[in-house]
Order: structure tokens, then sequence, then C-alpha cells
């Protein structure tokens, strides 16, 4: 009787064994398997930053209320395009691609908001090309951006950008005449370093007028409202944070300038403030959950407003 029950218990004990060793394997395998899923996102994650993000464009629809503006000229459609940081070697597929893109929304205006080149004054040279082919039904306006003025004067840009029929505009406003309506657009100098001047930027404009105010940098967004309230301002510079956590937006990198107001629309008072996430990379030419973007808007009054 001993020895049978001797023998059962070796039976068992090795039945016990074998079960734990396939439990480990299991164990091994699926840590093996989690530890290589991670490694192909990451690698994966990794390609789409530095090889297919930077490459690609998108269409950002949005409707923004500029406050004052005439019901004949709600619905209006307006480009944003921003922070190209044009390098020739690299964006030429891009920007030909953005072009053809803002050519088929058909807007009634194009408003670039800065930094044209990053740190290489000549690349203004091929980005112009591309530039001149964009079409708006009552013109193009732009402004400067804060790596242009690191490497050269306002009046050069001023110079280049009218030889396209671009009005380019530092610290000082025009007025559009639409359908008989009045609509101001002013901008400012860029402000990292530049020489802002809100009092000569909205010398002329009405209080009672609409207006759009182009300001490369957003946060200067507070330092206008205490010149003008009831407007709305387009800026750039922040990139979104060029690199963005999926699904929850936030950005890890913000920069000067760009740390209040960093994508999208805000309100203050009774202004808003709409920052692109742009086209264009500074630094390494890497994006990540923020695609280059084009912003299509649809610019609203009382009536319908957002």
């Amino acid at each position: 009787g001993c020895v049978l029950e001797c023998r059962v218990f070796k039976m068992k004990e090795a039945r016990s064994r074998r079960s734990g060793s396939r439990s480990g394997a299991k164990q091994i395998i699926s840590r093996r398997q989690f530890l290589s899923a991670g490694v192909l996102a990451s690698v994966a994650a990794v390609g789409d930053a530095f090889l297919i993000e930077p490459n690609l464009s998108s269409i950002t629809e949005v409707d923004l209320r500029v406050p004052r503006l005439s019901p004949a000229l709600h619905g209006m459609r307006v480009v944003q395009l921003t922070d190209f940081h044009y390098k020739p070697d690299k964006d030429e597929a891009l920007m030909t691609d953005v072009v053809e893109k803002v050519n088929a929304l058909q807007p009634d205006i194009i408003f670039l908001t800065g930094d044209y080149v990053d740190a290489d004054t000549p690349n203004i040279v091929p980005l112009l090309g591309h530039l001149s082919r964009l079409n708006a039904r009552h013109g193009i306006i732009a402004c400067m951006g804060n790596h242009d003025g690191w490497v050269n004067s306002g009046e050069y840009y001023r110079g280049v950008f009218r030889k396209l029929g671009i009005d380019f505009l530092i610290n000082e406003n025009m007025k559009l005449t639409i359908k008989g309506e009045s609509l101001a657009v002013a901008a400012t100098d860029f402000v990292w370093l530049g020489k802002p001047d809100p009092v000569a930027t909205l010398k002329g404009v009405n209080s009672s007028e609409a207006l759009i105010t182009l300001v490369h940098e957003p946060d200067y967004f507070d330092t206008m409202l205490r010149y003008r309230d009831h407007h709305l301002q387009l800026s750039g510079h922040t990139h979104g944070g060029q690199c963005r956590v999926p699904f929850i937006g936030y950005a890890p990198q913000r920069v000067k300038y760009g740390k209040r107001y960093l994508y999208g629309q805000y309100a203050q008072k009774n202004s808003r403030v709409f920052v692109s996430r742009g086209i264009g990379t500074t630094g390494m030419r890497v994006r990540f959950a923020c695609i280059p973007e084009i912003v299509s808007i649809t610019l609203v009054g009382s009536l319908g407003a957002k």
C-alpha cells in the first residue's frame, strides 16, 4: 500500500511540475509578446514622426467669429497658412500639395502668418515660387514671423512679397471693401526680439469696424486686447507643439510667446485668437500626432457665431 501511495504521489508531483513549466512558458511568451509589441509600436511611431507626418497636409475647417462683421460678409471663406520653415530639398512636394489644396478651396482671402524661412534667407526664393501660385478672390495678406526677422529685415520681405502682389503688413493695417462693406486687417511686427507696435498697427481702425489681426506669436493676444477688444487674431509660431500625445492632445514642448495659447481657438473678453499648427518644422524635421495644417475658416458674425 505504501509503495502504491508513493507512486501516486510521484505521478502527481510530476504532473504538477509539467503544469508549472507550461504556465511559466506561457508567462514568458506573454512577456516577450508584450515587449515585441512595444518595440514595434515604438519603431512605427518613430517612422511616422520622421518619415510620414512631416510630408502630409491636412485641412482643418473652423467657424470663427469676427465681432461687428457685416451680415453681407457672413460666410466668407479665408485660409490661414503659417510656419513654412521652407527647406527646398525636403518640402517641395509638401508645398505643391498645399497650394493645390488651398486653390481647390477657392478662398476669398489668404492670410500668411509668418516664419517663411528657418535660418537660411535664400530659401525664401523657392518658397515664393509656390506662394505665387496661390489664388484668392480678394487678395493675400502676410505678416512677419520671428525666424524671418532673425535673418533679414522686414523691408526685405515686404519688397519680395509685394512683387507677387501679396500685401505684407508690419505694424500697420489696410481696409478691404467687399460687397460694399469694410473689413480691416492689421498686422504687428514679430514679437520675439522684434518691435511690435499696437498703436501704429491699429491707427485709423474705427472701433465699430470688423477687424482681423495677424500676429505671429499667439501670446501677444493679451497685449493686443489692452489696445482693442472685439477682434479676431490669427497666429502660428507654436506648430501646435509639433509633437503631441495622441488622443489627449498634450504637447510636452512649448515655445516662448506660445505657452498660453498653443493650438486651436481661444476666447478672451469679446475677442478670439486662433493658433494654427502650421506647415513646416523647425529643429528636427519631425511631427507626431500633429500633421501639417491648412486652416479653412468660415467667418461668422453675431448670427451663427460659435
